[in-house]
């Protein structure tokens, strides 16, 4: 695979490497961190949303997290917050629309009161999902830049 660039916005900048999760759903945090909110899961952080195959009882801790956008209730931005403060957030979430306001709160606010960012980057535009696997490598680069292959 070539390698391929996408410019998205930095919603929290940073700069990693690693492989792709892809979801060509939307992400629900608070179906996936269901476990870890009200189970008591400190350990691992699986997607217990059922209806997102591509990421069901995968465990999300410490991925590249590539979505379209977050769905589902107020509580997300919770549910970022509270894996973010076990140590079982994604390293980065990358959207290829724009990131939600619930989503883009929880992402923040475990940046800016926790300490411990959740790299972010929104609008890179629906070719990123049609070129990024599960899998590929990945690099993200604190301007929004976003390398695959």
């Amino acid at each position: 695979m070539a390698k391929q660039t996408f410019n998205g916005r930095p919603v929290v900048p940073g700069e990693i490497q690693g492989d792709a999760t892809v979801s060509k759903q939307p992400l629900n945090p608070t179906s996936t961190y269901i476990d870890n909110i009200w189970g008591g899961n400190t350990k691992t952080a699986p997607c217990m949303d059922q209806d997102n195959k591509d990421l069901y009882q995968k465990d999300l801790a410490g991925i590249i997290l590539c979505t379209p956008q977050t769905i589902g209730s107020s509580m997300g931005g919770g549910a970022f917050m509270l894996v973010a403060d076990l140590d079982l957030a994604p390293k980065a979430i990358l959207f290829s629309g724009h990131i939600d306001a619930v989503g883009a709160a929880g992402i923040l606010m475990a940046d800016i009161w926790q300490e411990k960012p959740i790299i972010c980057v929104d609008l890179l535009g629906d070719g990123f999902l049609e070129a990024v696997k599960t899998g590929d490598p990945i690099a993200v680069k604190a301007d929004g830049t976003v390398e695959v292959g």
